[in-house]
């Protein structure tokens, strides 16, 4: 008895048949997503990478050869770059600054509904405009520079952010939030010593993941005039200097790369 026991002990739970059904009513709808949005995705195409890679080996000749000559329009593009990581430092650190306070409004387990309900609505529509409209608009408001760019990285990683920390918190452990409302602490005690210390490592780690995303969106928002090395890279490429272009994109990539090894190591040390 004991040994047929152990042996339903180690049977995986039964799955009810609504359960299969709705498991494979979702797949079937995948695939039928899949098979309707073939031909609007032009996926069909895709033998015409093969058959132009003539014309596209012709194109991307001078990016084989980037221009490294003048050292003088090198460390332009350099100090450039630099503003494009300076954008993305501010961007992001508004952006923490905002979620926090939005992100504890929008946890269903911290407020409630009346107040969670709105507040997540506007925290998608922060995220649903892209940063390349933000950052038209903020243009208009405060014309061409990096200030243009950091406001609309701070206002869509806002959005971001407030989902991805108030998902976080929406998981804690509610044992500590209850030690804590049973020494008599205040709703603010309660997120301060019970909610915050749970989710402290992994609000760490978003907000670093946000910043290598806000680099590479900080180069794109350079394109529109809000400063930095993408429009550097606009300009060469409407001129055509594609050795000069070249060299830019590899610029960009040593700095992504090195913001990525420094982000890694951050989080291994914080986390």
């Amino acid at each position: 008895m004991a040994e047929t026991a152990s042996l339903d002990a180690l049977r995986p739970p039964r799955t009810s048949l609504r359960d299969k059904l709705l498991t494979w009513g979702l797949w079937l709808g995948f695939g039928l997503l899949l098979a309707l949005s073939f031909k609007g995705a032009q996926i069909g195409d895709l033998p015409l990478l093969g058959r132009n890679w003539g014309n596209t080996s012709t194109y991307l000749r001078d990016y084989l050869h980037p221009d490294f000559s003048d050292r003088t329009t090198i460390a332009y593009y350099v100090r450039e770059m630099w503003v494009t990581i300076q954008v993305a430092i501010w961007g992001t650190v508004l952006s923490i600054g905002l979620a926090i306070p939005f992100s504890l409004l929008c946890a269903t387990n911290i407020a409630p509904a009346w107040i969670s309900f709105p507040v997540r609505r506007a925290m998608d529509m922060l995220r649903a405009v892209n940063e390349l409209v933000l950052g038209t608009a903020f243009l208009v408001a405060v014309g061409p520079g990096p200030l243009a760019g950091v406001l609309a990285l701070a206002l869509h990683n806002t959005g971001v952010l407030a989902k991805l920390f108030s998902e976080a918190v929406e998981a804690v452990d509610q044992p500590p939030i209850e030690g804590v409302r049973a020494t008599g602490g205040t709703r603010l005690q309660e997120i301060v010593w019970g909610v915050l210390p749970q989710v402290g490592p992994l609000w760490t780690s978003f907000a670093l993941y946000r910043f290598e995303s806000s680099a590479r969106s900080a180069t794109v928002l350079g394109l529109i005039g809000a400063g930095g090395i993408g429009q550097v890279l606009f300009d060469n490429i409407n001129s055509f200097n594609y050795a000069r272009v070249s060299a830019i994109a590899l610029i960009i990539i040593a700095a992504v790369i090195l913001i990525d090894m420094t982000s890694a190591a951050l989080r291994k040390r914080l986390v």
